[in-house]
């Protein structure tokens, strides 16, 4: 029984000391191949960054204008895009909160910021919600129609809106960037950590 004992710990280490040379190497490729360590593109314009863990996946930007005008984004990254040869391969999914002073109802604005090449990004709207109050935020209360379903020349003008708000392409391609790079140290981070845990 010692005997096999013995066999199974040797095995087991055997596996653990080539799961270990993974880690380590794709560790070094993460960090000699950081795509996102160049200056970020764009910039983030009126708005302020509000919240940013490096333990969570989204961040927080708020900006208020001189009439009291609110504006909050939270962003992560979203879906892959499959575009091939692209430095920013996943979407950029934000809400995008609007509040009028003295008002206690919201806009909200899900989207999708996406690269178009070097230094150009876009958005898309996918849905728009009026929110009565915050007191309001159950399921079923009514927010609005598919997005996709209104009249072309509204879904414009409701784009325009929101680029009037600061919703701009240096946004969006700093959002891209920081998001990006953002995931790619927290994926580091990871690999070291089980490399930590699976070392001792």
């Amino acid at each position: 029984m010692a005997r096999l004992t013995s066999v199974l710990h040797k095995a087991k280490s055997v596996h653990e000391l080539g799961l270990l040379k993974v880690l380590q190497s794709e560790i070094t490729h993460e960090l000699s191949n950081n795509l996102f360590q160049s200056d970020e593109s764009g910039s983030l314009g009126d708005f302020a960054v509000d919240f940013d863990s490096p333990l969570s996946e989204d961040v927080i930007l708020r900006t208020k204008s001189e009439s009291g005008e609110e504006v909050a984004v939270s962003a992560l990254l979203g879906p892959d895009r499959f575009e091939e040869n692209s430095k920013y391969p996943r979407e950029v999914r934000m809400k995008v909160c609007i509040r009028k002073p003295s008002m206690s109802s919201i806009m909200q604005f899900d989207c999708g910021a996406f690269s178009m090449g070097v230094n150009k990004s876009n958005f898309n709207i996918y849905s728009a919600h009026y929110i009565p109050s915050l007191s309001c935020l159950d399921s079923s209360v009514y927010r609005g129609p598919s997005f996709s379903s209104l009249d072309p020349q509204l879904q414009d003008e409701l784009k325009q809106y929101l680029m009037a708000r600061g919703i701009s392409e240096h946004l969006t391609n700093s959002l891209l960037h920081h998001m990006h790079k953002k995931e790619q140290s927290q994926y580091v981070r990871w690999l070291q950590n089980l490399e930590l845990a699976i070392s001792k």
